[in-house]
């Protein structure tokens, strides 16, 4: 009996391990649970109104584009809505996306002038065209056709940002390889008789500015809605449209397999198609959070020094993030709610 029980030890030192493996896996899957609403940085009211959307039996394009709305009204960080990030003329200008997961629809505007809700333009652009995507003063033309108010999106604020560049010769700014020299002066540039591409600077973007809110929305049956709105990188170029209003790029939803979004240096991030990209991880069955550390780690291999972050979830409700860590960027912060918080609640991440 002593060495059966001896052998019986022994066997359980072996199989306790695994146990516990297959204890801890069934512990991460019972934490997952639907509906869940995920977005970028840590803008509650927008979690908040996204979550009391869905609580009130709103459909998930609802509450992408009421939670998105909502930092448009907020003025999110400056970097979303009216009043904030002023072009190199002084306007400021807005991008905006919405996806359905279930169709595959996307309505996007991007340069968007005079108009305040441009996730809601977004909307329709789904709802009463055949297009994806509209832009410049034509969007701003369908949006008042579409019962918006054309308004005036400046305030002191952008004012006064656009008048302390021009004080600093307009830096920083997003020229190079011009005359005369963009790191010096104001311009007006123009290109030189001869071209001597000089090494591309780090990116002007502060990460400071954090530039969008993108939310990915799962509800009760695993439909997956997602979105974005921005006005873009500030003293931008005018005419210039980052990732935000792209799909694949700003965000994109597939209810077979989950959404993502993404935030950053646009300029960088969208030649990677993040946002599609996570999801197809996802799709062969990636834990959320590998698949936004995978999405940063290919956009790393060529552009070490971006500024950036992804929010990844699937139909099951598992989520995650991921960041790229430079000098003043270390950490992530996003919002998560769903039926295991009590409240919409702020997550961290360390970027990697």
């Amino acid at each position: 009996m002593a060495a059966a029980g001896r052998g019986g030890g022994r066997r359980w030192m072996v199989v306790a391990p695994f146990l516990l493996v297959l204890l801890q896996l069934v512990g991460a899957a019972s934490a997952a649970a639907l509906p869940v609403v995920i977005n970028t940085w840590a803008f509650r009211k927008a979690a908040e109104t996204a979550w009391r959307v869905l609580q009130l039996g709103g459909s998930e394009l609802d509450a992408v584009e009421r939670g998105c709305s909502q930092c448009e009204i907020d003025q999110c960080d400056g970097s979303v809505g009216y009043g904030g990030s002023p072009d190199e003329s002084g306007e400021t200008t807005l991008d905006a996306m919405i996806m359905d997961g279930d169709t595959m629809e996307v309505g996007a505007v991007a340069d968007l002038r005079h108009v305040k809700n441009a996730i809601g333009v977004a909307r329709k652009v789904i709802e009463y065209t055949k297009h994806t995507l509209l832009v410049g003063e034509s969007a701003s033309l369908f949006a008042v056709r579409m019962g918006f108010p054309y308004e005036d999106l400046t305030t002191q604020k952008s004012l006064s940002m656009y008048s302390q560049w021009l004080n600093q010769s307009c830096q920083p700014n997003y020229w190079k390889n011009v005359v005369p020299d963009s790191s010096k002066s104001c311009g007006p540039y123009k290109r030189p008789e001869k071209v001597t591409c000089k090494e591309e600077q780090t990116t002007s973007r502060s990460v400071h500015n954090h530039d969008t809110i993108g939310m990915v929305v799962i509800g009760g049956s695993g439909t997956v809605a997602s979105g974005t709105s921005t006005n873009g990188a500030v003293h931008k170029i005018p005419g210039r449209v980052g990732d935000s209003p792209i799909a694949g790029a700003g965000s994109y939803a597939d209810s077979t397999a989950g959404g993502a979004a993404a935030t950053g240096d646009g300029d960088i991030m969208m030649r990677f198609l993040p946002s599609y990209q996570a999801v197809e991880y996802m799709r062969m069955g990636t834990d959320p959070t590998v698949a936004c550390q995978k999405v940063i780690s290919r956009i790393q291999k060529h552009a070490p020094k971006f500024f950036g972050a992804v929010i990844c979830a699937n139909t099951n409700g598992s989520y995650g993030a991921a960041c790229n860590k430079i000098p003043g960027f270390t950490q992530f912060h996003f919002m998560v709610s769903s039926p295991l918080l009590s409240q919409p609640t702020e997550h961290v991440v360390d970027c990697i």
